[in-house]
C-alpha cells in the first residue's frame, strides 16, 4: 500500500466570489467507531483514507494497533487514552495543521460503575472539532453535549458516537450528519448512534460508507465556513 494520500494543506479553499469576501474553506472529516474487540483494522483504515483523502479521520474504540496508520498513508496521528478502559478516541489528519486536548465530561452519579469520559477537542485553522465516544445514558450524554457547547467558541463540529437515541436539541447547533442507521449489531434494532451537531458551519455533504468489519458505518462530512 503506497503511503502520503495528499501533502496539502488541511482546509481547501474555494473559489472567491467576491474580491472583499474571503474565500470558504472546506475541511472533509470522516468518524468511524471500529469496534475494539473484532472491529475495523488499521489496513481498513488506511483503505478508507486513500479511497476518500480526508484531512481528519476521527476515531473511537481505538486500540494501541491503529497507532501504526501514518506507517501506511502518513499524517499525523494522535491517540487520547480512556483511562480504565483499553480503548480510547484518536484523530489522523493528512497534515500537522491542528492541535489536540482532552475535555472532561460529566460522568454518572454512580461513581465506579464507568470510567470517566472525554472529548478529543482539536482546533483545525479557525474550528473547532470534538471527537466524541459519549455515554448511553440519555439524560447523560446530553449533558455531556451542553459541556462541549460551553467549553467551545465559534465554528465547531461535534462528531462521533453519540450513543443517543432520538432527537437532540442543542442551543446554536444543528444535526447536519446522515440520517440513516449507523449501528448494526447482531440481535439489536439498528439506531442513528453517529452523528455530527455544527455550529456555525455549513454542510456540503455528508453520507454514510460501507459498514466493513465494525458494527458501526464511518460517516463522511464535508464543512465549510
Amino acid at each position: 500500500m503506497q503511503s502520503s494520500p495528499k501533502d496539502t494543506v488541511a482546509m481547501h479553499q474555494t473559489d472567491k466570489t467576491d474580491s472583499d469576501t474571503p474565500p470558504r474553506q472546506l475541511l472533509k472529516v470522516i468518524s468511524w467507531n471500529l469496534l475494539h474487540r473484532s472491529g475495523a483494522l488499521v489496513q481498513d483504515i488506511a483503505g478508507i483514507i486513500e479511497d476518500e483523502r480526508p484531512d481528519l479521520f476521527l476515531m473511537q474504540e481505538v486500540t494501541e494497533e491503529i497507532s501504526m496508520l501514518p506507517s501506511l498513508v502518513g499524517g499525523k496521528y494522535h491517540a487520547q487514552s480512556w483511562p480504565g478502559k483499553r480503548h480510547g478516541l484518536a484523530v489522523w489528519g493528512s497534515t500537522t495543521l491542528w492541535e489536540s486536548r482532552a475535555l472532561k465530561l460529566p460522568a454518572s452519579k454512580m461513581p465506579g460503575r464507568v470510567p470517566t469520559r472525554f472529548s478529543q477537542i482539536l482546533e483545525v485553522d479557525g474550528v473547532t472539532i470534538a471527537n466524541v465516544h459519549l455515554s448511553h445514558g440519555q439524560f447523560l450524554n446530553r449533558r455531556q453535549l451542553r459541556t462541549i457547547a460551553h467549553s467551545t467558541d465559534g465554528p465547531t463540529a461535534i462528531i462521533g458516537d453519540f450513543n443517543a437515541v432520538g432527537p437532540i436539541v442543542l442551543p446554536g447547533f444543528r444535526d447536519i450528519g446522515p440520517r440513516g442507521s449507523t449501528h448494526h449489531a447482531q440481535r439489536i434494532v439498528p439506531f442513528r448512534l453517529d452523528r455530527c451537531l455544527a455550529r456555525d458551519l455549513r454542510k456540503v455533504s455528508g453520507k454514510s460508507l460501507k459498514r466493513g468489519p465494525s458494527d458501526h458505518r464511518p460517516i463522511l462530512m464535508e464543512l465549510e465556513h
